[in-house]
């Protein structure tokens, strides 16, 4: 399973004032661990950023005079997002200002839906916590993940911090490596490496093994709102 953790950051809240995207971060995770194969780029949007906006994540107009046109770099997005799951908190909110910019494009692009699927992190959320407050912070707080560098929201800090509340709020991540494997760089802090020792015993499962088994997975499945890998 390929999943693509995508965050942006833009002038302001409106497209119906021609806001536009100045910031794309995407971190990719394969089978639920992060690759380091990510997608980060500043883009020149040629209008004026929101005194607001720029409050929020800190990137002015003077920085971005000299990065590229969403146009320049929309063949590498497309093609980098091209049948990957997304994971967005808030996903209409960047879904929309990605089809807004592919819209304005003079050559017909596929919007995001239709290369794509969409796995909102805020709607996960509001259902396994109703009544309580889920913005990443708050997420980041209930869940006991260090988010200090985010002084500054940043599309991809914000990926990357996504990420790590993802892969907790679905059931967290373990990693099974042999002897003398380095756990891979990227892996977040919840992952739990095993090292295997000695000869392997093979060891069948009876009728009530096989039970609880699937009982387990329906939790998981009822969990992750219908996102347990192992039923796919």
């Amino acid at each position: 399973m390929r999943q693509i953790i995508l965050d942006t950051e833009t002038t302001g809240l409106e497209i119906q004032q021609d806001h536009r995207i100045i910031e794309i971060g995407c971190v990719e995770m394969v089978d639920r661990r992060l690759t380091g194969n990510n997608f980060h780029q500043y883009l020149q949007p040629d209008r004026k950023i929101d005194a607001g906006a720029i409050s929020v994540h800190g990137i002015t107009n003077e920085f971005l005079e000299d990065k590229p046109r969403f146009a320049d770099i929309v063949e590498d997005l497309i093609s980098y997002l091209s049948g990957a799951e997304l994971v967005i908190h808030n996903a209409p909110f960047d879904v929309g200002f990605l089809n807004h910019e592919l819209k304005r494009l003079q050559q017909q692009k596929p919007l995001i839906e239709e290369i794509s699927s969409v796995v909102d992190t805020l709607v996960m959320a509001r259902k396994k916590h109703p009544g309580k407050r889920n913005s990443l912070d708050a997420l980041c707080d209930r869940y006991t993940i260090d988010n200090s560098r985010r002084d500054k929201h940043g599309a991809l800090l914000d990926a990357e911090i996504l990420s790590e509340v993802y892969l907790v709020m679905t059931g967290g991540q373990e990693s099974l490596l042999l002897d003398g494997e380095d756990a891979d760089a990227t892996d977040s802090k919840h992952h739990r490496t095993i090292h295997l020792e000695g000869e392997l015993v093979l060891m069948s499962v009876d009728a009530d093994d096989l039970q609880a088994h699937e009982e387990y997975l329906n939790r998981l499945q009822q969990q992750t709102d219908g996102h347990c890998m192992w039923l796919k």
